[in-house]
């Protein structure tokens, strides 16, 4: 079955490896191509991520040479991965290919520059995240509580992803950020996120933020790192599936998916029997035992291909 799968983290280690690590089989990279391939992988989104004790223009020129990986490492070596710039080219993608696709994992690299943001556009980003967990010039962050919502700057990039059909990523967000941006966004998305009221963690969603998302049309993609799934870090498939049972109870079965944090989880435990992309069957056949195949064919990527931005006007101009 096909899998759609809306965050890794395969660019950071190859950019912290000075390109060393290979996109095809390194054994490093939880989501090389071999175990895209092997997994069922028909689209993957690769985020853009700065190490957070770098400064704003150190963070941009390390977005800058994780985007010049992706050129270079991940489609120019390998025929079969194809670059994602509009939503439709996935309808393109032929028998043995992969889509590619770039995301942003907070703005910290962007500062308060929006020609940045335009650049970033330009070069292939087609999703954002204003924040990873620590407040910023945009948004508050989820490990700031008690911090503020959506700057004024925050406001202008959510309106940017709006124009462009990107994707606004809430997975890092605190509360107050979470609720400005769902008000304002017109393409919404949790692209790694679990359930609040099976593991209660600030970076996992409450209830009623779950069933404002789905109100909204937008997916909240289940990720994998044990530390966000249950107490103790040693976790199993059917503890990741309390997660998805729950958000199916609010009304999501139409917008669950994948987003699996691969070569980001930062503690050495892994989910068992999906350690890497490779495994990624496995999750599927653990679903079909408990939901039909619509449903699972939904979770693994035809959610998504239903609730993607709608395809441009021909007749619309973007800036």
């Amino acid at each position: 079955m096909q899998i759609i799968d809306l965050h890794c983290d395969t660019l950071l280690k190859i950019w912290l490896s000075n390109g060393q690590l290979s996109f095809c089989d390194a054994q490093e990279l939880e989501s090389n191509k071999e175990r895209l391939r092997k997994g069922g992988v028909k689209v993957q989104c690769f985020a853009l991520f700065p190490p957070p004790n770098l400064t704003v223009e150190q963070k941009f020129q390390a977005v800058l040479s994780q985007i010049h990986y992706f050129y270079e490492e991940v489609l120019g070596k390998n025929r079969e991965m194809k670059q994602l710039k509009e939503w439709e080219d996935i309808d393109q993608l032929r028998e043995g290919e992969i889509g590619a696709m770039l995301s942003l994992e907070g703005v910290d690299a962007i500062g308060d520059d929006l020609h940045k943001l335009t650049i970033l556009y330009q070069l292939g980003i087609r999703s954002i995240g204003l924040t990873w967990n620590q407040t910023n010039y945009a948004a508050g962050g989820a490990s700031d509580a008690k911090g503020g919502g959506l700057t004024a700057l925050g406001q202008k990039m959510v309106l940017f992803n709006n124009r462009h059909r990107m994707f606004t990523d809430v997975s890092h967000l605190n509360e107050q950020s979470y609720w400005d941006t769902l008000e304002l966004a017109a393409y919404p998305i949790a692209s790694h996120s679990n359930a609040r009221a099976i593991l209660d963690h600030p970076r996992n969603l409450s209830d009623e933020q779950a069933k404002a998302m789905f109100a909204n049309g937008g997916m909240v993609n289940l990720f994998f790192s044990p530390a966000f799934v249950k107490e103790g870090r040693r976790a199993a498939i059917t503890d990741l599936l309390r997660h998805l049972d729950h958000f199916c109870s609010l009304g999501g079965v139409d917008y669950l998916g994948i987003g699996s944090d691969f070569d980001g989880i930062s503690i050495p435990e892994r989910i068992n029997q999906l350690e890497n992309a490779a495994m990624l069957q496995n999750l599927v056949q653990e679903l079909l035992r408990h939901y039909t195949e619509d449903q699972v064919r939904g979770f693994a990527s035809e959610n998504f291909m239903r609730n993607r931005p709608k395809a441009k006007d021909k007749n619309e101009i973007t800036a």
